[in-house]
């Protein structure tokens, strides 16, 4: 009897134990790892620069009378950024507008002084050597007053310069001069950048070139954002780099990628192929400093902590194991909850 006791006590406990491991297998959300062909990628590092980006400088000399944007501010296209002293350029304005007013006068005293010497030539009051000097005058009267206007028109242009406008819309970077200080033809102002037009400049060997140039598509990672961004494009330089036999190549973000902004760290990993690999969501992996594990959970619901090597992300929400894991072997998508029916 005593035997029997012993036996009924003991299929109890394991009866309960297999039981809530079941339960807890039930309670886990699983995934299988498994072999699945993806795309096989090349990786390059890469800074994040605009693809429109200028500095905007001084087209007159003058004062800074007032500065309207700081490193930051948004400017839309056609607002004024900076004002110059425009005292200086408006009184060569007005100079400019008198001799203008000098030259037409001047001009209307010749061409009536020539029309008077023809009709006295056609009378034979005058020679013909006089009807030619009026002529001369006249001409030379005309030639001036062309020249005055376009000397007002350089002037009023001048004077346009006084107010420097963005060329574009985009976001100051830098601010170069301060209120008050005196700026000459030239002299950079502000620098900025339109964060709607973005890409990522990287340096591919040119081994590589051909693999990539076969499967012009990229998937480009943000660490500092945790953030990966299908390219909108890539473009391969053609030139290289003869000491590093390397060729430039730019990978357009989508436009108006928020949160990215030139000198970020990027790191574009290039479709150069087709592989097989075992996969698993990313979401199951756990990490703590250097080691990367899993939870994983075998039939009977017994779950496990088991370290892994893994290789490179897989789209957005899957990761490649190299090592760790077989085909079919199931792993835990919430690891702290595995964490705590482990314990």
């Amino acid at each position: 009897m005593a035997h029997r006791a012993f036996f009924l006590l003991v299929w109890g406990f394991s009866s309960a134990f297999f039981a809530s491991a079941a339960q807890a297998a039930e309670r886990l959300a699983v995934a299988p790892a498994q072999y699945r062909e993806v795309a096989q990628t090349y990786s390059a590092d890469g800074v994040v620069e605009a693809a429109r980006q200028s500095t905007v400088s001084a087209q007159i000399a003058g004062r800074v009378k007032e500065i309207l944007f700081d490193v930051g501010d948004t400017v839309r296209k056609g607002q004024v950024i900076l004002r110059i002293d425009e005292r200086e350029a408006a009184q060569t304005l007005a100079g400019s507008q008198a001799q203008v007013m000098q030259a037409q006068a001047a001009m209307q005293n010749a061409r009536s002084n020539y029309e008077r010497s023809r009709q006295l030539f056609a009378q034979k009051f005058i020679s013909q050597a006089a009807l030619d000097k009026a002529q001369a005058d006249y001409q030379m009267a005309l030639a001036q007053a062309a020249a005055s206007e376009a000397g007002a028109g350089q002037a009023s242009l001048a004077h346009g310069y006084t107010e420097v406008i963005a060329p574009y819309g985009g976001v100051v970077a830098a601010r170069l001069v301060e209120v008050g200080e005196m700026v000459t033809v030239g002299k950079p102002l502000m620098t900025g950048f339109d964060p709607g037009q973005m890409r990522v400049i990287v340096d591919v060997p040119q081994y590589k070139l051909a693999e990539i140039g076969a499967h012009p598509q990229a998937m480009i990672e943000l660490p500092s954002l945790n953030r990966r961004v299908q390219a909108a494009s890539v473009t391969v330089q053609p030139a290289a780099d003869a000491r590093t036999h390397s060729s430039q190549v730019r990978v357009y973000l989508p436009a108006n990628e928020g949160g990215v902004y030139p000198g970020m760290f990027a790191r574009v990993h290039f479709t150069v192929g087709k592989a097989n690999k075992l996969l698993i969501p990313a979401s199951a992996v756990v990490r703590r400093s250097e080691v990367s594990a899993v939870y994983v959970v075998d039939d009977n619901g017994a779950v496990k902590l088991r370290q892994v090597r893994l290789g490179e992300a897989a789209g957005q929400d899957e990761i490649e194991v190299l090592a760790g894991l077989n085909a079919g072997e199931k792993v835990a998508l919430d690891p702290v909850k595995a964490g705590m029916e482990k314990r």
